[in-house]
């Protein structure tokens, strides 16, 4: 189904000419205990990368917006990063203010005589690498090209320590069960968005048809297998801060996984959510994650 230009609100508008901020990565002797406790990663060697509303101001105005995206809580923040490796494994650990930990995601609520879904979403925080293509800071850029995206949430992926992996693919070609997105250039745009093979993280849950009680969960958590558990995840929310790591092997050797290969670079981004509205993120502009230290 074709959305209209108001799906903007999915992704940065503009692709901005500027070389992309670079994060260092760098060797570990001992590997971090993936755990959302950062006391391993020690006080030096923090990069700090700035993430602002997908689209900005003089962009929504542009397209007959209203000035502000409301269901954007995140605004603009900086997230301190720190990468490293250790033997054949990568690890990622990142910190940024948030008031409060959101951990409910979308609870069936008892209304009257049935169940409906309450508003409440969970924070998360999404990392994406470059795999083929053009890769581009936005998701609705008039170009072709496929992301590894590693997506945490502090309610419904939390709990079992591993990020939901996926891959996206945008292009401009057509693309059979992809979302469509109309361009004001008179363009579309096909984004699909595909979870990594084997069994999910979570599945959500449909509507209880009797009464158990006043609030229920609308998912539920499971085991996954295959290259849905590649990604170790973890975040901690203490004194207005998340804390949150990731780990995954540098080559899976699955199809649906980036490649992070020593002596190499390679293009990554941030997201952040607060009470994860997917359209309604904060990001950063492209990184470039060096791999040139670690041998």
């Amino acid at each position: 189904m074709k959305s209209s230009v108001a799906a903007l609100l999915l992704a940065p508008l503009m692709v901005l000419a500027q070389a992309p901020q670079v994060v260092p990565v760098v060797a570990l002797s001992q590997a971090p205990k993936i755990d959302g406790s950062l006391g391993e990663w020690g006080s030096d060697g923090w990069v700090k990368v700035p993430v602002k509303p997908a689209i900005d101001k003089a962009d929504r105005a542009k397209f007959g917006m209203s000035p502000d995206d409301d269901k954007n809580q995140t605004g603009s923040l900086t997230v301190q990063v720190k990468v490293a490796v250790n033997g054949s494994k990568v690890y990622f650990a990142l910190k940024y203010p948030d008031a409060s930990a959101d951990t409910s995601y979308l609870l069936w609520e008892w209304r009257g005589d049935k169940y409906a879904q309450g508003k409440q979403r969970d924070d998360m925080l999404a990392l994406r690498f470059h795999m083929a293509g053009d890769f581009d800071r936005s998701m609705l850029a008039t170009k072709d090209y496929t992301a590894d995206v590693w997506q945490w949430s502090a309610g419904r992926t939390n709990t079992v320590g591993v990020a939901e992996d996926q891959m996206h693919h945008m292009t401009t070609a057509t693309l059979e069960n992809a979302a469509e997105y109309s361009m004001p250039d008179g363009k579309t745009i096909y984004i699909k968005k595909q979870r990594d093979a084997g069994a999910p993280v979570y599945k959500t849950l449909p509507r209880p048809k009797e009464n158990k009680g006043e609030k229920v969960p609308s998912f539920e958590v499971g085991t996954p297998s295959g290259s849905s558990a590649d990604v170790a995840a973890k975040g901690e929310w203490s004194s207005g801060n998340w804390q949150v790591e990731f780990g995954r092997a540098l080559n899976t050797g699955n199809a649906d996984d980036a490649v992070f290969k020593p002596g190499q670079k390679l293009l990554g981004q941030i997201a952040v959510f607060n009470k994860g509205f997917s359209e309604h993120k904060s990001v950063s502009e492209p990184l470039l994650f060096d791999f040139s230290a670690v041998k």
